[in-house]
């Protein structure tokens, strides 16, 4: 595990090193571009805290991919899956402004949570019953679920004091998150870490046999009545119920209204922190975090009047990167898989560290 980080903190750092180069290609400053980019995700409580929030969504959409391929399916709707979250915990807040906030605040969590289920089912029931590829069908329905919002914000839930802008009525303040300490930080938060812990234990105590690794092995003790297909089916309206929280999240926590821009691609990034974690829940609760200062270092150096592509390229050579580490790291286990018959029927070979 500490030469698991140990290799994305080097991965993170070579990355760094490459974009680098890249400032200098196009012209801008390495020690400002950089000191902007760490003043602004990580330069002050407040930077910090910005990051912890754009950190929030990557967590929870990270771990939505990361439940799906325990079952061997890939899930690469998150994103549409987070708006509708975020749709279905908006229209909840319009249509009740007046419940008491608890209640309301836990209504649309759990609306959130059911409007991503509801958009992950359709490609579970195409994979379990004309085996249609889920990867072609969940990232299909993410520009689906974008024209849908855009409807929505162009016609009955259009804000008329929004100027023209496609965003919705503001929501009341009973259906915002309690915030963490007075900051920027809610309590989406604790929401996305306990989601993490509660699937890191899922694996030991589960008795139903929900869940399988990458490799196929069954994680839990099993239970017979429950089939393949089944199983799909429910990891999937799990995996999308968490990107519905991570979208139910940004609409209550942060924007207080719904609007075609309230994810920085957090669904797509997601894939790759679940990708680069090996799936592993605490993994991702890590990963989030780094990615979440890049995003927010890319905002602050976009606001200086610098290219946000940068911080795109910053993201892509960190994941090359990493990649390639880990293509490196499995060819070197493949090599001893190999060589360790010959090695243990030849001793002078091993003696000699062939």
């Amino acid at each position: 595990m500490l030469l698991r980080v140990g290799a994305i903190a080097l991965a993170i750092a070579l990355a760094l090193a490459g974009g680098a180069l890249v400032f200098v290609a196009t012209g801008l400053p390495v020690a400002g571009s950089y000191r902007t980019m760490w003043n602004g995700a990580l330069g002050s409580t407040s930077a910090f805290a910005q990051t912890l929030v754009a950190s929030t969504p990557l967590i929870l959409t990270g771990l939505s991919v990361t439940v799906a391929r325990w079952m061997r399916v890939w899930n690469f709707g998150a994103e549409g899956q987070l708006y509708m979250g975020a749709t279905f915990a908006t229209a909840v807040g319009l249509w009740y402004p007046n419940w008491p906030r608890p209640l309301l605040v836990v209504a649309m969590l759990s609306a959130g949570a059911l409007g991503g289920a509801a958009w992950s089912l359709g490609p579970a029931l195409l994979k379990v019953g004309p085996k249609v590829n889920e990867i072609i069908t969940t990232l299909m329905l993410n520009f689906v679920a974008l024209l849908l919002v855009d409807f929505l914000l162009h016609g009955r839930w259009r804000d008329p004091l929004a100027l023209g802008f496609p965003l919705s009525r503001q929501l009341s303040s009973n259906s915002t998150m309690p915030a963490l300490f007075g900051s920027a930080v809610h309590a989406g938060l604790l929401v996305a870490l306990a989601a993490a812990l509660l699937l890191w234990f899922v694996p030991s105590w589960s008795r139903w046999g929900l869940v399988t690794d990458v490799t196929g092995k069954i994680r839990g003790a099993g239970n017979a009545s429950i089939s393949a297909n089944q199983k799909i089916v429910l990891v999937m309206l799990a995996s999308g119920a968490l990107a519905g929280i991570a979208g139910m999240g940004e609409v209550s926590g942060v924007t207080h209204r719904l609007g075609t821009d309230i994810s920085a691609n957090y669904g797509y990034v997601g894939i790759l922190i679940a990708a680069l974690s090996r799936f592993s829940p605490l993994g991702v609760a890590v990963l989030a975090i780094p990615f979440g200062a890049l995003l927010v270092g890319g905002f602050a150096l976009r606001n200086t009047g610098d290219s946000a592509w940068v911080v795109a390229t910053l993201q892509g050579t960190m994941v090359a990167i990493v990649l390639a580490s880990e293509l490196l790291a499995r060819k070197r286990r493949l090599r001893r898989a190999w060589s360790w018959p010959i090695e243990a029927a030849d001793p002078a070979r091993r003696a000699r560290g062939r």
